[in-house]
């Protein structure tokens, strides 16, 4: 029986370690030829002393598949345009990019440095930004010159950026951009044979063992449900060509449960047809809540 992403050749960013790892060796485990970036920096995204993106390669090849590495900084034209370009010279083609390398720097908002901000916007959105924009451009050549592929984008976004995160303001503005570049892409995109999906992923990786420490599950007998190899699965249908019709959609994936969320909907309104004032909108407001559903509550809170 032919594995689901046989002959596909997928990009993920940020696999050296955790989620990034896992995915790609699900996704060589299911047949596909796996370029796997790591810049090698540590969780606050410093550089570290050599990359892990060999060892993932080295791991690939044991079990009998095809991997390259590639240590280019991906939140750098240079660096996101190498790696596209990895791909197809190495193998010809490119399927499917996966988003994951990101990074955190938390503090709450008053203690917030302006170079922590900028550090984590660059490496998660403009970090999942980039590659796209490379692979979208490569994807647009190939549908121009007859051959539209059967392309895939999975972004990872964050229960942090749907509902906001307590302490980490930063990586939580820069989760909930890659949910609206999510929507953008999937509808510019469609026409060049691309689909784009974003998942919310709650694993136990470097970024969140000491954030979420108190209330991560613990592993029980023959499941650990905090493993980021629960993730993977997910990542790997939607990458592959199985996915077919899915696109512009959020998953929430955490142990065995995955979630599909849905966003910002027109909920009660109110049209007075001529301009308010503030006390009598005042009133209105307060009357429209009473009829909404209640947010869902901060991480932290």
């Amino acid at each position: 029986m032919s594995a689901i992403c046989d002959g596909r050749v997928v990009v993920v960013t940020g696999a050296g370690r955790g989620l990034g790892r896992a995915h790609a060796l699900a996704f060589a485990a299911q047949g596909a030829r796996v370029v796997v970036n790591d810049l090698g920096v540590g969780l606050d995204g410093t550089p570290g002393a050599d990359s892990p993106a060999a060892q993932v390669v080295a791991e690939i090849r044991a079990a009998g598949g095809e991997a390259v590495a590639h240590g280019g900084d991906i939140a750098t034209t240079e660096g996101a345009r190498s790696l596209i370009a990895a791909a197809v010279e190495t193998y010809g083609r490119l399927d499917t990019l996966v988003n994951n390398a990101g990074f955190l720097r938390d503090r709450m908002l008053v203690n917030l440095d302006e170079d922590d901000w900028d550090a984590v916007l660059r490496v998660h959105l403009k970090g999942h930004f980039l590659p796209l924009k490379h692979a979208a451009a490569h994807w647009r050549s190939e549908a121009k010159a007859g051959r539209t592929p059967v392309a895939r984008i999975v972004n990872t976004s964050s229960g942090a950026g749907l509902l906001g995160s307590l302490g980490q303001g930063n990586y939580s503005a820069a989760k909930a951009g890659i949910v609206g570049l999510t929507l953008v892409a999937a509808a510019e995109l469609a026409r060049y044979g691309v689909q784009v999906n974003a998942i919310a992923p709650a694993a136990r990786t470097r970024m969140t063992e000491r954030t979420f420490a108190e209330t991560m599950a613990a592993p029980t007998a023959g499941f650990d449900a905090m493993a980021p190899e629960n993730v993977s699965p997910l990542v790997v249908w939607l990458g592959s060509a199985a996915s077919e019709g899915v696109t512009g959609r959020v998953f929430e994936t955490e142990g065995g449960r995955v979630t599909v969320m849905e966003g910002w909907r027109a909920g009660p309104s109110a049209d007075k047809g001529a301009r308010w004032d503030p006390d009598e909108v005042g009133d209105t407001v307060r009357k429209l809540l009473a009829r909404a559903e209640s947010p869902g509550a901060v991480y932290g809170a």
